[in-house]
């Protein structure tokens, strides 16, 4: 099935599931508290735990969007739909884009599917100024026209990047395959149209404040891949733990300034968060602060935007790196996530291990490191920081008044920390 049938049916799904959901009753709600936090922060179901497909097909509902993939139209332009006709080509060649377009229309926790979700969510519980022209808004969606373009945009980047990432460095291969060539290139240029058609939706906005904001995030997406030490494939080791830490200042930094990265190698919470900031956290926080500067709200709001989106997309990150480490989970896992980060400052001698695949990351033996893992700190220690940042996101969401979308954004978190 090409990728425009594959994006078609999940746009018929979605709408059948809307339909469905919408007649069921979900008046009776009550508000929960995190753990962590004493801040009542939403109205949750009586009858059980929030649910991530629930959470977000309720949030979808407040929007007006019967799915959260707001860049679905590109995908099923005639010039994607062309590329993913020849996607075919790289059936049984283990090529990585392959797997990167099963991860674009896959309907889970683990996508990137919400975050223009997210902005648009951000953007109706703020509200906008009562000055703003009538053509400009979107009244059944309760946002402007220029916030939905730029939670597209907020979309499209991430997808790009995650298409840029499947490039293979074929230098290493002696006899290069017909196919990974091939990939490649389909890899670059499928990238390059979202990229490049990302910038003309900024262009469009007419706002040069926000053109710069995003221009950073992109800036910060490219900058995530040369952090830290790096096999021949370009994946990420972690660097040695050091024992001379230094307070990293930065991350606190409200400005367009490039961050100082050697200084944030080998401690784990600081090489971690760097690495995350740089690679989700910019953008998605960027994305808020941009949509609440659209909306001609005052800077204090906006940086407190930046900070919510850059703390969901932290706590995000570390329920993810918990995954490959629950029960019966299978499968490799980043060495750069924040179990293996914490298993090696509590034993730096387990970075022997790492080294081993500083020519490729395959060389290392993950179910012995896992092992170590599991019966090391590390696990417990990625809880505390996914609560952690699940806290400050929902004190910065505080600041916006109590509406659905607010609540629609609490469950979001909620639903987070029962995986």
């Amino acid at each position: 099935m090409s990728l425009s049938k594959l994006g078609l049916f999940y746009l018929s799904k979605n709408n059948l599931c809307s339909s469905s959901v919408a007649v069921r009753n979900y008046v009776d709600f009550q508000r929960r508290e995190l753990s962590t936090s004493k801040v009542q922060f939403a109205k949750l179901a009586q009858e059980k735990k929030p649910d991530w497909n629930k959470a977000v097909t309720e949030a979808e509902k407040i929007v007006g969007y019967p799915t959260s993939f707001l860049s679905l139209r590109w995908l099923l332009s005639d010039e994607i739909a062309n590329v993913a006709l020849h996607l075919r080509k790289l059936v049984g060649s283990n090529h990585p884009l392959l797997k990167t377009a099963k991860e674009i229309i896959y309907n889970g926790k683990n996508n990137m599917q919400a975050w223009g979700l997210i902005v648009l969510l951000v953007s109706k519980a703020a509200g906008h100024s009562a000055d703003t022209p009538d053509l400009e808004q979107d009244k059944a969606a309760g946002v402007l026209h220029s916030q939905r373009a730029l939670a597209e945009v907020t979309e499209m980047i991430r997808t790009s990047h995650l298409v840029h990432k499947g490039l293979v460095n074929l230098q290493l291969q002696a006899n290069v395959a017909e196919d990974l060539m091939f990939g490649n290139k389909i890899a670059l240029l499928s990238g390059d149209y979202l990229l490049s058609n990302s910038c003309i939706e900024l262009a469009n906005l007419r706002n040069q404040e926000v053109v710069e904001l995003m221009s950073s995030a992109v800036r910060d997406l490219a900058e995530a891949e040369f952090v830290g030490p790096r096999d021949k494939q370009n994946n990420a080791l972690p660097a040695r733990p050091r024992t001379d830490i230094v307070e990293y200042k930065q991350f606190t930094d409200k400005t367009l300034e490039p961050w100082v990265v050697s200084e944030a190698l080998g401690d784990a919470v600081t090489e971690w968060t760097l690495r995350h900031v740089l690679n989700a956290g910019s953008l998605l926080g960027k994305s808020c602060q941009g949509t609440l500067k659209l909306a001609g709200h005052p800077v204090d709001l906006q940086e407190k935007g930046y900070l919510f989106g850059k703390h969901l997309a932290l706590a995000w990150q570390a329920c993810l790196d918990r995954e490959p480490f629950l029960l019966d989970a299978k499968g490799s896992f980043s060495l750069v996530s924040a179990p293996v980060l914490f298993a090696l400052q509590h034993d730096p001698n387990l970075y022997e291990t790492i080294e081993k695949g500083f020519e490729s990351v395959d060389d290392v033996d993950y179910d012995a490191l896992k092992k170590v893992v599991l019966n090391g700190p590390g696990i417990e220690k990625t809880k505390d920081l996914q609560r952690e940042h699940s806290k400050m996101a929902l004190e910065m969401l505080n600041e916006l008044p109590e509406s659905d979308a607010r609540n629609a954004l609490a469950n979001i978190i909620a639903a987070m920390q029962d995986l």
